[in-house]
């Protein structure tokens, strides 16, 4: 494995990508499996005609009314769509929570409480007999997800040398990608089986990313900022000693332990959040998750089956439809990973915003021309493949810069002092925006018809103008030393030196 120092800027570290650190970090990563396979699952299952008939059979009843119903209209029902969302408004409760205990427990202990939860979720789904319990089941599943997205992408940065944080931290989206996948391919061939019980398959199945995520957990060690924080300084020493490849950790250490006393002076971790100095972070906190979810990604991720049939797919065409855009997902991905740490992240961000921009505008033209308002067309194969082929542009974009990078980003930003809260903010915001999406996008879609790309169009361009201005490139850089990046920014610096300004008037008093 490669060694030497590593940043670009600001303190060298000594150390070295270790076999070890590689390790835990693929295990704690595998808590992207469960995130991953839901948004994949439930899309598909509620595009099943059985699983239609026996929950949601006013939904199933309009979709039989091809020619008299608007193609954008047919799968318009809130509870069908409460299915869906119940479980990001689970997460988004779940998450303040996680918080509390990602940082008085551990990043080991919320991943391993995270995967229980949402294994008693998968089974209760599993074997649903009605609707409430569907639905129960999804809040455990959202409880779940809450915990595991609070302090996966936290594990992974402390964990990670600074010269390779991007790459190991997006192994965590790189997993939710291959839950993507698989929860397609099951979705795929369990539509085929006979009697129409295959969806309890792919609920169920839900288990076993669950118990991987758990059994990993056991095993795992928990970073050396988490055991400093709680005061398990000499444990704290060997675990960086063991993930750095070298004895020569003082320096690092010695930040760490600063970092931490600055901690303990700070009763109300939420209230420091909110000060001026922190204006940078906590705006990025907020608008980073958002604008992820306003891309339009989870349009095509959680109903990716149901909007295929929507614009005049067959059953299963839609289901394999979704299995290439699922498969395009996973290895765009990886773009991500060979590059982020040599481009940086704003270079990713950037041209992944414009190519979203163009799939966006181009693929609801094709739709418009198509469809028009009346939203009644047969759909040639000619055209299927061009509708295809824009989305995957879209996912492909997306797979590699803002799917990945809008959890790096926000994990690799905060001071440890602020660090579990702001990464609660992170989830809370992710959360609340994937939970309004996912409730209305089939009302918006029978609303706006196509006009509803070009809304998400809009916001690309909003996000990426957002990061060209005011994202400062966050590549290289030891986390303890993250603060000199908005000291450094055009913007950001008149909070910074206004929050020290005033941090030392009253140390003077």
């Amino acid at each position: 494995m490669a060694g030497g120092t590593f940043t670009e800027k600001g303190k060298q570290y000594p150390g070295k990508m270790t076999v070890f650190v590689f390790l835990t970090c693929l295990v704690a990563s595998s808590g992207g499996l469960i995130f991953g396979y839901d948004i994949g699952i439930s899309g598909g299952v509620t595009s099943m005609d059985p699983f239609l008939k026996r929950f949601f059979p006013s939904v199933y009843a309009k979709e039989q009314e091809v020619v008299e119903t608007n193609q954008y209209c047919k799968f318009d029902s809130v509870l069908l769509t409460l299915f869906t969302s119940s479980l990001y408004l689970a997460a988004l409760v779940a998450s303040l929570f996680a918080g509390y205990v990602t940082k008085k427990c551990g990043r080991r202990m919320s991943m391993l409480g995270g995967g229980a939860i949402f294994l008693v979720g998968a089974v209760l789904n599993g074997f649903a007999q009605n609707v409430a319990m569907l639905i129960v089941g999804r809040i455990f599943l959202g409880i779940g997800v809450g915990f595991s997205n609070q302090s996966v992408p936290l594990y992974l940065s402390e964990m990670a040398p600074a010269r390779m944080r991007g790459m190991l931290n997006i192994s965590f989206q790189l997993m939710t990608t291959v839950g993507i996948l698989v929860a397609n391919l099951i979705n795929y061939f369990t539509a085929k089986i006979p009697g129409g019980w295959g969806w309890r398959i792919g609920l169920g199945l839900a288990a076993v990313p669950a118990v991987i995520m758990v059994g990993g957990s056991i095993f795992l060690p928990d970073t050396p900022n988490s055991l400093v924080s709680r005061g398990k300084v000499e444990s704290a020493r060997a675990m960086l000693r063991r993930i750095r490849g070298t004895d020569d950790v003082s320096l690092e250490f010695d930040d760490m332990v600063a970092a931490s006393e600055a901690t303990k002076a700070i009763q109300n971790p939420w209230g420091t959040l909110l000060q001026r100095r922190y204006r940078p972070q906590l705006v990025m906190a907020v608008l980073i998750p958002t604008l992820q979810q306003l891309t339009g990604i989870n349009v095509v991720m959680f109903y990716a089956p149901v909007l295929f049939k929507t614009i005049g797919f067959g059953g299963t065409a839609s289901l394999m439809s979704a299995v290439i855009t699922g498969l395009v997902n996973m290895f765009s991905t990886f773009v991500s990973i060979a590059t982020v740490d040599r481009l940086g992240r704003r270079k990713l961000l950037l041209e992944g915003g414009i190519q979203m921009i163009l799939a966006q505008f181009v693929l609801g033209t094709l739709i418009a021309v198509k469809f028009g308002t009346a939203g009644v067309a047969a759909i040639s194969r000619p055209y299927a493949i061009g509708v295809v082929f824009c989305i995957c542009v879209f996912v492909a974009a997306f797979a590699w810069s803002w799917g990945p990078l809008g959890w790096l980003v926000p994990s690799e930003i905060f001071p440890l002092e602020i660090r579990s809260a702001g990464q609660s903010v992170v989830v809370v915001f992710n959360m609340i925006f994937t939970f309004i999406i996912a409730q209305i996008f089939l009302m918006l879609l029978c609303r706006l018809k196509f006009g509803l790309f070009y809304f998400f169009g809009a916001w690309e361009i909003a996000m990426t103008l957002f990061v060209y201005f005011f994202l400062p490139e966050t590549k290289g850089i030891p986390i303890e030393e993250m603060d000199q990046i908005w000291a450094n920014h055009w913007y950001w610096k008149r909070f910074v030196d206004g929050g020290r300004k005033v941090e030392l008037m009253s140390t003077a008093v």
